[in-house]
């Protein structure tokens, strides 16, 4: 459950200019709702059927964030009302994104996955596969998808030296892609990095977002669905 001290300790910890998204997987409307009542407003799911079936139960002015992959035909139950999709990892997956924004009217933003650790996480482009996703982009027609920046997942590990090389180096990427593709872009600005276990050093490594849910929830029971 939503812990008040929890949550005041995460936010005197980062600075203002970090936003702190509620990683809610597996969390119960109530739950989301008693660490909405606490001021929080941003929240990120993993699957697509768990955040369109609560998305309907709980306060219009949540922010709902896809941080989990996303398969493209899946695209069409969030897009009504998703605020941030982090995890595009293909060319494919923007089209969809973009003509279901499209549908809906709306210009939906959106996040790169970039791989980062060294085996745990099985989605993210290379740094290569980034900068041609992003060409293939500006030479598309693509106006209902903005792109503002990168996510990463650190390898699950205890070794503090491997997690902040992994920020490190989606920083550079960051650094790069803002220079050859967004300089004059204001609104290209989010690198989406940090976990529970990791946001401290996340944090120091130039994080914008950071993804809490342990540290406010308390442990996760999988055996809910």
């Amino acid at each position: 459950m939503g812990n008040k001290e929890v949550i005041q300790e995460i936010l005197s910890i980062i600075p203002d200019s970090v936003r702190f998204v509620a990683a809610s997987k597996t969390r119960t409307p109530d739950e989301i709702f008693e660490v909405y009542s606490e001021g929080i407003r941003d929240f990120g799911e993993n699957k697509v059927q768990e955040l369109s079936t609560k998305q309907p139960l709980l306060p219009s002015d949540i922010r709902w964030h896809q941080i989990g992959h996303l398969q493209t035909n899946k695209v069409k139950y969030i897009a009504p009302f998703v605020h941030l999709i982090h995890s595009v990892d293909s060319i494919k997956l923007l089209k969809e994104i973009n003509t279901q924004a499209l549908k809906n009217d709306r210009v939906i933003d959106c996040l790169l996955q970039i791989y980062i650790a060294r085996e745990e996480t099985k989605f993210g482009l290379s740094d290569q596969e980034a900068i041609e996703l992003i060409e293939d982009f500006n030479n598309s027609e693509m106006k209902n998808v903005r792109l503002i920046g990168v996510m990463g997942v650190a390898t699950n590990t205890e070794n503090e030296n491997t997690v902040r090389k992994e920020f490190k180096s989606l920083k550079q990427t960051f650094d790069q892609i803002k220079d050859l593709y967004f300089k004059n872009d204001e609104t290209f600005r989010e690198i989406s990095m940090g976990m529970t276990s990791d946001y401290h050093i996340a944090v120091e490594e130039g994080s914008t977002i950071v993804r809490i849910g342990t540290a406010i929830f308390g442990a996760r029971d999988y055996s809910k669905k």
